[in-house]
């Protein structure tokens, strides 16, 4: 193993605390990687880790050196990137982590065209909706719906999905058609409440510009896309849902828009990654692809013959 490749295998133990998850990460038996570090340490004459059986954790020394590896190899990636411009001839994998619907409504049924263009990428995709430590678990990026909480990740805006109102026709039949505000107070909603944490959200509404919300009755609650849509189709209730998400059924009528000027507030969409991976020029290629392609379906839903195509 050369210089270079030794200081990024001992960036990656150093991020994921853990000589066999940066292995894992890295493609390569947990033995090499332990070897890395000790002939690095030798050479520099000092400790960069310090190791339990549970726990493993920079020395001072290794703090100077991830710092200063970071800077180096972030130089040294743009630098290669001033002399290959063939981005097709790029080889690699990236671990992707995405909503489960989104990944697989948009992301998945798109790839042929990414790997045709990319043919020497491969991508780890894990579709699902929790909180992902992105360093610890070696994963390259992830796509967020929602607002963010504050963390040292690289944040970057990809739009913003607009959400509908909706409800099945058997709901609907039964209850009626609400058609102002004030005829929610006869309805239902499904109450949607994250898996990590235990407050179900309110009905929400923009007035005037502004966000407001309602306190809807309801006698089912989730904590997943899925059962809340499947919710709605059983005839339990309102839902408020990105239009992505619904808008197969909503052409075949299996649900039906109601409240159409009081729709929420579209919701941002983001891509986050670590910071040392902000000069990737993985990353970069799929970024730039990913981006393209949600924009694409963003302006699509927002077009008013979307539903109805």
């Amino acid at each position: 193993m050369d210089r270079i490749d030794t200081l990024r295998t001992f960036l990656r133990v150093a991020e994921m605390r853990s000589f066999t998850k940066a292995a894992a990460s890295l493609q390569m038996p947990r033995s090499t990687v332990s070897t890395a570090i000790q002939e690095l340490e030798a050479r520099l004459g000092t400790r960069l880790l310090s190791r339990t059986t549970r726990h493993v954790a920079l020395t001072h020394d290794g703090k100077e050196l991830y710092d200063r590896a970071l800077r180096l190899l972030g130089e040294l990636e743009a630098l290669e990137g001033l002399f290959h411009q063939d981005d097709t001839q790029l080889h690699g994998r990236l671990r992707i982590e995405a909503p489960g619907r989104i990944a697989r409504l948009i992301i998945v049924p798109a790839l042929p065209d990414f790997f045709a263009r990319y043919p020497g990428i491969e991508l780890e995709i894990g579709a699902s909706d929790r909180p992902v430590n992105l360093v610890t678990e070696g994963v390259d990026c992830a796509i967020r719906v929602g607002e963010l909480a504050e963390s040292s990740l690289i944040a970057r805006p990809l739009g913003r999905l607009p959400l509908i109102n909706c409800a099945s026709p058997d709901y609907l039949a039964r209850h009626g058609t609400p058609t102002t505000l004030d005829d929610l107070c006869h309805h239902q909603a499904i109450h949607y409440a994250s898996p990590f944490g235990s407050i179900a959200e309110d009905w929400e509404y923009r007035e005037a510009g502004e966000s407001r919300t309602l306190s809807l009755p309801s006698r089912v609650i989730v904590d997943n896309a899925e059962s809340y849509i499947a919710a709605c189709l059983a005839g339990l209730g309102l839902i408020q849902v990105p239009t992505y998400d619904v808008q197969h059924h909503l052409r075949e009528e299996r649900l039906v828009e109601v409240l159409p000027d009081h729709r929420a507030a579209p919701m941002p969409l983001t891509i986050l990654y670590p910071h040392r991976h902000h000069r990737s020029r993985l990353l970069r290629v799929f970024i730039a692809w990913v981006e393209t392609l949600l924009s694409q379906e963003i302006q699509g839903l927002s077009s008013p013959m979307a539903l109805s195509s």
